[in-house]
């Protein structure tokens, strides 16, 4: 039910985290994959290659304008189609409200939501003139569902996703491209290594996720297969959180 093989998927920010464990599940299904992120992948490059699958990365800060359709036309030209988009690159910076400055407000946002945008719909063009369907999955939060704390212009990107993704689902199932979310739990990655420092806001965290435990980045490789196999063609416009419980509290 989940093979993906002769298929191709693009992942954003798949050198570490929760874009690298991504990509080597759909790797270790089927799918060659192309990757883009603002700094060199080896460590991911080695374990895609390690699963039998091609590998094409693409050097590119998201934050910074950039052609997207170029950089489909690019994995297209080098792994021959693009039938799976996950939208994983994210950045976050916390700071009270009173001081959170444009600078950041439009860094964050450039990142976590226009860029979504346009490569989703850069990818969509694509699969649509191909007609052999797609998927397009977006990476949401616990924060796509709550305010948080510090995090203003994240909260406001990652409610944007949810959006995004409905309104995107609404045009393109027409096409057989299903467009769905995750919403990750606390996990442990770069973004939230700040939290994880500190005693007293981990402490608080652990105590309210029911499974008493930060999730990993293998922790969503299932959702991620589910959404991305031909066996999930009738879910589109949804967010699935990953969350170990969190939101029951």
């Amino acid at each position: 039910m989940f093979d993906l093989t002769g298929q191709v998927a693009l992942v954003t920010g798949a050198r570490t985290g929760l874009g690298q464990a991504a990509a080597i599940a759909l790797a270790q299904t089927g799918a060659d994959i192309a990757a883009i992120g603002s700094q060199e992948m080896p460590e991911t490059a080695e374990r895609i290659a390690a699963a039998g699958r091609r590998f094409f990365a693409i050097k590119q800060d998201l934050g910074l304008a950039f052609d997207a359709a170029e950089l489909i036309g690019a994995v297209k030209g080098t792994l021959g189609r693009i039938d799976i988009l996950i939208n994983n690159a994210g950045i976050i910076r916390r700071n009270d409200l009173a001081d959170y400055s444009l600078e950041d407000w439009d860094a964050v946002n450039d990142v976590n939501l226009r860029a979504v945008f346009q490569l989703s719909q850069a990818a969509a063009a694509e699969m649509v003139r191909a007609r052999r369907g797609g998927r397009i999955i977006n990476i949401a939060s616990m924060l796509s569902y709550q305010g948080g704390i510090r995090v203003v212009a994240y909260t406001a990107a990652k409610h944007g996703i949810v959006g995004l993704t409905k309104a995107m689902a609404n045009e393109l199932a027409a096409h057989g491209i299903t467009v769905n979310a995750i919403a990750p739990g606390y996990m442990e990655t770069d973004n939230t290594s700040a939290l994880r420092q500190d005693a007293d806001r981990s402490r608080d965290i652990l105590a309210r996720i029911p499974t008493g435990r930060w999730g990993t980045p293998d922790d969503l490789a299932t959702a991620i297969l589910f959404l991305a196999s031909p066996a999930s063609g009738y879910v589109t416009a949804t967010t699935i959180p990953v969350d170990g419980g969190w939101l029951s509290r």
